[in-house]
């Protein structure tokens, strides 16, 4: 379709204003459409070298959409949900213990 066609439908003459429609409306749909979308499965009992919390993420990721652990018992994926705020870190150690 072209914008003459676009501006006879809407019965505008304003070919700069159907133009920025136009654009506005690709630029919504791209927005809210996912460009590629890949699943990964990780072995996170194998993490890297001797740390536990280390793992290798692909180098292209931009975001991760969810994550899945599954569950030994059923055999099934459970999914793990998001923090919905930050969590606390504590600042200083305030253990009871006295180190000497």
């Amino acid at each position: 379709m072209t914008v003459l066609e676009i501006m006879e439908r809407l019965g505008t003459k304003e070919e700069t204003l159907v133009k920025a429609w136009v654009k506005d409306a690709i630029h919504l749909i791209q927005s809210n459409t996912k460009e590629k979308v890949e699943v990964a499965k990780r072995d996170i009992i194998k993490s890297v070298g001797s740390e536990d919390n280390v793992y290798i993420l692909p180098p292209d990721l931009v975001s991760i959409e969810n994550i899945s652990i599954k569950d030994t018992s059923d055999s099934k994926f459970k999914k793990i949900k998001r923090l919905t705020s930050q969590p606390h870190y504590l600042a200083e150690d305030i253990s009871p213990w006295v180190h000497m």
